[in-house]
């Protein structure tokens, strides 16, 4: 039973992901069907969750739009995400970084940006 299950999820499974961590800054590229006709949709943030494996990884984006704080979850395997663009690598030392919601302005999306060694 459990092998068949396994089987299934695997079938779902996106062959490529982009490899991204919290505290990342990306770009979720959408697909939105209106009527008979499908579009790209962009929506950028920073992450501030990730969590689930498998069929069921998610993770949680946020940014500020007018003001508001607007956070969206997103299935790692969805077919309605297209793509997953990192623009930002940050640096953090939390799993989680819902304490952003507590801060206002540009300092809600500021995280520290990773700094790559040159060898």
């Amino acid at each position: 039973m459990s092998n068949i299950i396994d089987k299934i999820d695997s079938e779902q499974l996106k062959k490529e992901v982009a490899s991204f961590n919290v505290g990342d800054s990306v770009k979720i590229h959408t697909r939105v069907i209106e009527g008979d006709k499908e579009r790209i949709q962009i929506f950028a943030g920073i992450i501030i969750s990730h969590k689930g494996a498998g069929l069921n990884e998610a993770f949680t984006v946020r940014k500020i739009s007018y003001g508001e704080g607007v956070e969206r979850v997103f299935p790692v395997h969805s077919p309605k995400v297209a793509k997953i663009e990192v623009t930002k690598s940050g640096k953090v030392r939390r799993a989680r970084l819902h304490y952003l919601r507590g801060r206002k302005g540009k300092q809600a999306m500021t995280v520290k940006e990773q700094a790559y060694a040159e060898a």
